[in-house]
């Protein structure tokens, strides 16, 4: 048979967090995962600079300088990567999983699906050149760096509103700006926001354009009020961009259970899908936290799920597996709750 037909173990599909946590967990149960990790490998910690809540690394890491060695842990146990998109997945419920990466083919006993989220954007000039440079889409991860700041979220969903409270403690100054005088965020987030003493409102104003100053930082947002095309300059130190996330789901749309906002559904607490063999895991199922630390958890859990379902469904001996499927029972059961 050519390795084109062999049929994995294990695919995960995704390049983060829970991606190569999930993939460490089941490359020392040896289930030789293989991931398929995309061009742009690393989620959204490729593009962030300090990470200073991750446990472990006191004195912070840079976001790619993490990705890498999440990345050669899962390596150094046996897991394989490939750094190109998946391009299409067929998906059965209990059966062969199938995962295309262009016009190449590769089969799995089961699947875990952790492509991921990524945050709106604006569209803005000057919002991707000033990403950690004073614009940011996290303000949990990225708030503590702006102490003592004046600066600006954007945004007029609960989103922004949480952002808002959790970044005030740090600013000396914090504008919402939203385009409408009306919010989307429920009125209990909106009096939390409100009764913040350095928390002000500024609406009906939509952003035009990110300035950096001569430091190559933000320094300014242009705003333009939404009825009567009145422009305002705003210098700040910060901008914090809270409009909604949008999780990578497009692969997977029509394939398997999504929500409204294209969520994948699973069974919680467990990552299992309603197929059989199919689970997902990080920010891809994630509504709420979005941590790098929460989906390396999720991606844990995938992977013990995914360990648990082979265990359950022994390999069959005329098919070419991977070469340590025999191991599968004996390496899982230690790990399965009694």
């Amino acid at each position: 048979m050519s390795d084109e037909q062999r049929v994995e173990n294990l695919i995960i599909v995704g390049g983060g967090p829970a991606a190569y946590t999930a993939a460490l967990y089941a490359a020392r149960a040896e289930l030789e995962p293989l991931v398929i990790e995309g061009f742009q490998w690393g989620g959204q910690l490729q593009n962030t600079t300090d990470v200073e809540n991750y446990p472990g690394y006191p004195e912070g890491v840079m976001g790619p300088e993490m990705m890498n060695q999440f990345r050669a842990q899962a390596e150094r146990f046996g897991t394989r990567f490939i750094t190109d998109d998946a391009t299409e997945l067929e998906l059965t419920d209990g059966g062969i999983q199938t995962v295309h990466v262009g016009k190449d083919t590769h089969l799995a006993r089961a699947v875990v699906l952790s492509m991921g989220a990524e945050p709106k954007r604006l569209g803005l000039p000057g919002e991707m050149e000033l990403g950690g440079r004073g614009v940011s889409t996290c303000g949990v991860c990225d708030g503590a760096f702006f102490k003592g700041e004046d600066v600006v979220v954007i945004g007029g969903g609960d989103s922004a509103m949480e952002d808002s409270i959790f970044v005030s403690k740090f600013a000396k100054k914090l504008t919402i700006v939203h385009r409408r005088d009306e919010f989307r965020a429920s009125k209990i987030m909106q009096e939390r926001a409100r009764n913040r003493d350095n928390i002000e409102f500024l609406t009906p104003y939509v952003p035009e354009e990110f300035v950096a100053g001569d430091d190559g930082k933000i320094a300014k947002v242009r705003l333009k009020h939404a009825e009567n095309g009145e422009e305002k300059e705003l210098e700040v130190g910060g901008v914090f961009i809270a409009i909604g996330h949008r999780p990578r789901s497009e692969l997977v749309k029509g394939r398997i259970e999504t929500d409204d906002e294209g969520y994948v559904i699973v069974d919680e607490p467990s990552t299992r899908t309603k197929l059989g063999g199919v689970f997902a895991v990080g920010d891809l199922v994630d509504h709420t936290y979005r941590q790098a630390v929460t989906a390396a958890g999720s991606g844990t859990k995938g992977a013990l799920d995914a360990e648990w379902y082979l265990r359950d469904m022994p390999p069959d001996p005329e098919q070419h597996w991977g070469t340590n499927t025999g191991a599968i029972v004996e390496a899982v059961e230690a790990s399965s709750p009694s």
